[in-house]
């Protein structure tokens, strides 16, 4: 069986039960992101009441005041990496590498992207909403450069406010490449990342749904690419309107026509509803394949500039396909393996669970040098004489 048998094969044995979960899924992330006051968000001056209510006294004792929408659901979300995170470390009990992997994505997670943030608005005042943005950069951080966003860092924040600036810019502009050429894009996407954290805990068990078709892959490579040009779009006429001190780019409101639509298409609705609340029937890496553009920045380096690369012994696989199959990326593994071909690609983040499922040890994640990443015949997408899915 090919292993878009398998991805047919999963997609059908989950059926009703699947579709249910996603429906359960995408309906909260809909509550949450728009109408949080169904949740029991307060009203008017009004007291939490219902399901937001019940983390009304762990927002009160991390900041002193009560729980927003986001409160509770970045406290289920840390709850989910945590306790699946020990779940996927039982499952991988004997591997070092996905050991101390999970245990920095549970780490980043628990005490830089949830307890950090929120301790820091506590002492801070309610101006201060750069403290929640600790664990983000541009262009994943998409309002990073916004009118708001820029003066409570300047102009409000003080010494921590323009520290959180410049590393932001830093981290885009000289960590993010430098560490990206050693590591490639693995040192974020599957060790940091909130993201990629969940993917990796709680959608553990979907990564299997993730299709290996040729069309999906270039469908990926189209969709990524194209909401990176979205984030640079946005962001230039954020910055001209900010520094020219106008609310117009070319005539066009720059809120109404440019923020305001990449938010909600991308950075809510991508992001969020879909990224997460289709786990259960197109993958657990759904955003990071077809829409992360901060993923797709630093593909452009793995790909192109970097010493990350997937090492093969074709002449010890046996086509079993495990490797194929538990790729939530979408990279049909088996075929790179078959050829005895490194496997660089874009996409890849370095997670291990292919080389960790191997039952030969034919795969192997290696930072060399450059040397030698791409061998002769490389797999190349849409040749008619290469078969992705032999």
């Amino acid at each position: 069986m090919n292993n878009n048998g398998v991805w047919h094969k999963s997609i059908s044995s989950k059926g009703i039960l699947a579709w249910f979960l996603g429906v359960i899924l995408t309906t909260f992330y809909v509550l949450i992101y728009w109408f949080p006051e169904i949740l029991g968000l307060a009203q008017n001056g009004n007291e939490n009441s219902g399901f937001i209510a019940l983390f009304n006294p762990l927002s009160n004792f991390l900041k002193g005041q009560a729980a927003s929408q986001w409160f509770a659901y970045g406290t289920i979300y840390t709850f989910f990496i945590v306790a699946f995170g020990v779940k996927f470390m039982f499952k991988y009990k004997e591997n070092k590498y996905q050991l101390i992997r999970t245990s920095v994505v549970i780490f980043c997670q628990l005490i830089l992207a949830y307890l950090l943030p929120e301790i820091l608005e506590g002492f801070s005042n309610p101006d201060h909403y750069f403290a929640k943005d600790i664990k983000n950069m541009w262009p994943l951080n998409h309002y990073f450069f916004d009118e708001w966003h820029l003066n409570n860092m300047i102009e409000h924040g003080g010494n921590l406010g323009m520290f959180y600036f410049v590393f932001g810019l830093f981290l885009f502009i000289v960590i993010t490449p430098f560490t990206t050429y050693f590591l490639g894009k693995r040192w974020y996407c599957s060790w940091v990342c909130g993201c990629g954290g969940l993917a990796e805990t709680a959608g553990d068990t979907f990564r299997q749904l993730s299709s290996k078709k040729v069309s999906v892959w270039k469908l990926e490579r189209w969709m990524i690419h194209g909401v990176l040009v979205l984030v640079v779009i946005m962001t230039i006429t954020t910055l001209y309107g900010y520094f020219m001190n106008s609310s117009t780019f070319l005539g066009l409101e720059i809120y109404t026509y440019f923020q305001q639509p990449y938010g909600f298409l991308i950075g809510a609705t991508f992001s969020g509803v879909v990224g997460v609340g289709f786990y259960p029937v197109l993958g657990s890496r759904i955003w990071c394949r077809m829409g992360c553009p901060l993923a797709a920045y630093m593909g452009l380096f793995q790909r192109f500039k970097s010493r990350f690369r997937i090492t093969t012994n074709g002449g010890q696989c046996i086509s079993c396909g495990n490797c194929s199959t538990y790729c939530e990326m979408g990279i049909d593994v088996r075929s790179y393996a078959q050829k005895g071909q490194n496997i660089v690609r874009s996409s890849c983040v370095g997670c291990g669970v292919c080389s960790s499922v191997c039952p030969r040890g034919v795969l192997k994640l290696e930072n060399a040098p450059e040397t030698g990443r791409i061998k002769e015949n490389p797999i190349l997408i849409g040749k008619e004489n290469i078969t992705l899915n032999s």
